[in-house]
């Protein structure tokens, strides 16, 4: 089995589980995650064996979301002015959406496990997910506008058809953090369970139940179904990419860094 330094994948019988496997950074979201999440989903995708799929994490922290300071340089390091730069976040950003449209791109259904908190990249990452599960002391953010950015993996494309229009544009407008039951309550999760033990028992439990059933029948209506919404998905992504390669490098953006670092709140002027 490959060895991967943010995850983890265990298979028994034809469910595997993947963990998010970086618990001393709260499973945040840098360079090397955005590179092993599609080689992670690509090797499942490839595997026969599997029929469904649960995404869990180690530590007490589903994920802290993008890691801001640790993609930083990626961002920082094209020559030639203004134009290459811009063109350097375009390609990056177009490389962090095909990362997390793998999870939505494999074969088999996935099923999200959330514990703890599952914070803005989180967010965009568990509603690339079939279902999802989470525990009671689960808290959602849609974290971006907190940091002057606009969500541009998948979140703003996929969450409305999960939750409705207005439950999402709450949730992006405001960067507010959501409980549990709140999740429950909009149609981001479908059960809640009362801890990590029991939720995975719960999404494997699923995930066998769904095993059980025609690979070829489940792969194609996951197929179908993901199909009747794919291009308003291409086209949204390719919007957003856009608009953070003109806007995202800002001073807001400066303002939300030194303000994270300084663990204070931020003061934004729009520009």
């Amino acid at each position: 089995m490959t060895n991967y330094q943010c995850f983890r994948v265990e298979k028994s019988e034809a469910v595997a589980t993947v963990y998010l496997a970086n618990p001393q950074k709260r499973n945040a979201m840098g360079p090397v995650f955005w590179d092993e999440l599609p080689q992670v989903f690509a090797a499942l995708d490839a595997d026969c064996d599997v029929r469904s799929i649960v995404l869990a994490a180690d530590g007490p922290v589903w994920t802290a979301g993008l890691d801001l300071v640790g993609v930083m340089p990626r961002l920082q390091t094209a020559q030639g002015g203004r134009i290459a730069q811009q063109q350097q976040l375009l390609r990056f950003i177009e490389t962090l959406q095909d990362a997390i449209s793998s999870v939505e791109r494999v074969r088999q259904p996935v099923i999200a496990a959330v514990h703890g908190k599952c914070i803005g990249g989180g967010v965009d990452l568990i509603t690339a997910c079939d279902l999802r599960l989470c525990t009671a002391d689960a808290v959602f953010s849609v974290r971006e506008v907190r940091m002057a950015i606009v969500a541009d993996v998948g979140t703003l494309q996929r969450l409305p058809r999960i939750v409705g229009e207005g439950h999402a544009r709450e949730l992006c407008f405001t960067g507010d953090d959501i409980p549990a039951e709140h999740a429950l309550r909009i149609g981001l999760v479908r059960s809640i369970h009362a801890d990590r033990d029991a939720l995975l028992a719960a999404a494997q439990s699923l995930a066998a139940r769904i095993a059980k059933n025609s690979p070829l029948a489940v792969q194609g209506t996951k197929r179908a179904m993901v199909q009747a919404h794919a291009e308003s998905v291409r086209s949204g992504l390719a919007h957003v990419a856009l608009h953070n390669t003109a806007f995202l490098i800002s001073d807001d953006l400066a303002e939300a860094m030194s303000a994270f670092l300084e663990k204070r709140e931020p003061s934004f002027k729009g520009s």
